[in-house]
């Protein structure tokens, strides 16, 4: 069960926002820019025992990183306190677009020379 929007983490676990500030560590290697700014993060449910669920997408499916990026996802919430477990789900449904990005995303990408 998810907590609501905003809602205290139980004591000793991280909060939904404790976990998307740990996520901004992970870069898709070919794009400059990290997955929660891309908008590849689609949901995370922290639950009381620690386990950690993270519900993601990729910029594209068969992407060659997927592994190195779960990896990725899984060190960097796994260092939270209270965490026990992370697992970290890919989805397809709705597919990602630029449209997902944040306002910081779009303005990274364009640093980079994106257009978006």
């Amino acid at each position: 069960m998810t907590a609501p929007e905003n809602a205290p983490a139980p004591a000793g676990l991280p909060s939904e926002a404790q976990v998307l500030e740990a996520l901004k560590v992970v870069k898709d290697p070919e794009i400059p820019v990290n997955v929660v700014d891309l908008g590849l993060i689609y949901g995370v449910d922290v639950q009381e025992s620690g386990v950690v669920d993270i519900t993601m997408t990729l910029t594209s499916v068969g992407c060659p990183v997927q592994d190195l990026i779960r990896s990725d996802a899984e060190l960097a919430v796994g260092r939270l306190d209270g965490v026990s477990e992370v697992n970290v789900e890919f989805v397809w449904t709705p597919p990602w677009g630029p449209d997902k990005m944040t306002e910081d995303g779009k303005r990274q990408m364009r640093m980079f020379g994106f257009n978006v």
